[in-house]
């Protein structure tokens, strides 16, 4: 059997406004790729169905990064929590990836 790397999955999910802050701080951080989809659902902050375009829509970011990386971008993101719709969360993953 290959030997897995480990690594800890830091999920993201809020607001598209943003995106481009999320990215910022990933690439302070030097990670070194990350994956974005579209959101829609529905929790505390009511429904998020990206019905109009660039209003009331969600993303998801996914990045796998070292557990010292995920406790810096957990950290950086209490900020956003304060003003937008965000949750996050951490696992620890073993797989093939660098």
């Amino acid at each position: 059997m290959a030997t897995l790397t480990k690594g800890t999955l830091v999920t993201i999910i809020g607001e598209a406004v943003l995106q481009e802050r999320l990215i910022h701080l990933f690439t302070q951080l030097k990670v070194s790729g990350y994956t974005l989809i579209p959101a829609k659902g529905a929790g505390s902050h009511g429904k998020r169905m990206g019905d109009i375009a660039g209003y009331n829509t969600n993303i998801e970011i996914k990045t796998i990064v070292s557990a010292t990386i995920a406790d810096q971008i957990m950290e950086a993101l209490k900020p956003f929590q304060a003003t937008h719709a965000l949750i996050a969360f951490r696992q620890e993953v073993e797989g093939s990836f660098d």
